[in-house]
């Protein structure tokens, strides 16, 4: 299966090139005092955007030139995209609920052969199922914790699982399911949480070991042939991505102690019981290289496009574990994880959106390729 998905070379129908594009914003609001409807869990709808973000994106889009329009990404999606007919779509949409919600709209917009950013159907639905990532990175050789899925809860504890152990929903993102209760240390503690996960969430549980070590996230934007197209060329490395600097996650200060829960993670940055954001990471150069290549290679393996941001987390022996993929990190200004490892190397908001926009755009032909400077192989014959 994955030797399927790093194939994917597919190219979308080509459209016709113009300089200044329709570009609609699509995403989920979130509403701080919205009531949750019946039967959904505590902390549901946690990944979705506030409208201020929408604004923002929307703002940094238009300093290009660019028309912008927000659509939510809700039920009448549909019809509000044959209405406003864009050019094409900056989607962070989570979706609506279900096993594969990101890859949800997505669907919609190759089904109605609209351009958009951002990983395509397949990877943004194997990237919310963390359970079935691990399997994927492991078969290609990433290092993941010992890992096992519970559907049911009573099924018998695989033997390469040891106490402590870490419980959380199989499929959700931005810390959803985890508090400080997910670390259980012995055989009752397990069996409760994963029943509670099953039941709150409606999903299998994920039990892997606990890493105890430190926690770091790393963003990867770009493709081979990234240089052609982009704004800012010389962001990109010879194979065409950019790796952003590493961002280290010090949770011992945090309200959750050692843990990257829903409630740390909803903080405001140096807030009281935020956890810290240490960008760049204080690293050796070794485990610096190591990480930035693990997130480029579980970006790779799962076919990801134009931006994606990788969590890993050092084991009791210092090794690193990758734990999940972001294919649709959060763009939240001052705020989310890749915005602030962008502006530790002095990115600007502005150039960020744009980036992702264009890498995006340029994959749907809708932008001329950069003149590729001439090639040395026309003069080296007189050299060594």
């Amino acid at each position: 299966m994955s030797a399927l998905l790093e194939s994917g070379g597919e190219k979308p129908p080509s459209r016709r090139r113009k300089r200044y594009w329709r570009v609609a914003v699509l995403a989920n609001i979130k509403e701080d005092n919205q009531p949750l409807p019946r039967g959904v869990p505590p902390d549901a709808f946690a990944d979705f955007d506030h409208i201020e973000t929408i604004q923002r994106i929307r703002a940094a889009i238009e300093t290009d030139g660019h028309e912008t329009v927000f659509i939510e990404a809700n039920s009448n999606l549909p019809f509000a995209l044959q209405k406003e007919q864009p050019d094409i779509c900056f989607n962070i949409a989570e979706g609506l609920g279900g096993d594969a919600r990101e890859a949800q709209v997505p669907a919609l917009l190759e089904m109605l052969c609209i351009p958009y950013t951002g990983s395509r159907v397949l990877t943004n639905g194997i990237s919310l199922d963390k359970t079935l990532t691990k399997r994927i990175w492991r078969d290609r050789r990433l290092p993941v914790a010992p890992f096992q899925e519970f559907g049911i809860g009573d099924e018998p504890l695989r033997p390469d699982l040891k106490f402590p152990l870490f419980v959380k929903p199989a499929r959700e993102g931005t810390g959803m399911g985890v508090d400080t209760k997910a670390i259980v240390n012995k055989e009752k503690e397990l069996r409760e949480r994963v029943t509670y996960i099953i039941n709150t969430y409606q999903q299998p549980a994920l039990v892997e070991t606990f890493l105890s070590g430190r926690e770091f996230t790393v963003g990867v934007m770009g493709r081979s042939d990234a240089k052609l197209y982009s704004r800012n060329p010389d962001w990109y490395e010879k194979d065409g991505f950019h790796r952003f600097p590493v961002l280290e996650l010090d949770s011992s200060r945090s309200v959750t102690p050692n843990i990257y829960s829903q409630a740390a993670k909803s903080k405001e940055v140096n807030e009281e019981g935020a956890p810290g954001y240490i960008c760049p990471a204080q690293l050796d150069p070794e485990l610096e290289k190591r990480l930035k290549h693990f997130a480029w290679r579980a970006h790779q393996v799962l076919n990801a496009l134009d931006v994606s941001r990788t969590d890993i987390r050092l084991d009791d022996e210092g090794n690193p574990r990758l734990i999940e993929i972001n294919t649709l990190p959060g763009l939240t200004p001052n705020y989310s994880d890749l915005c602030l490892q962008a502006s530790s190397e002095g990115i600007r908001y502005e150039d960020l959106i744009l980036e992702i926009l264009y890498l995006g755009a340029s994959r749907w032909d809708m932008v001329e390729p950069r003149e590729l400077p001439l090639s040395n192989n026309n003069h080296n014959h007189h050299k060594k």
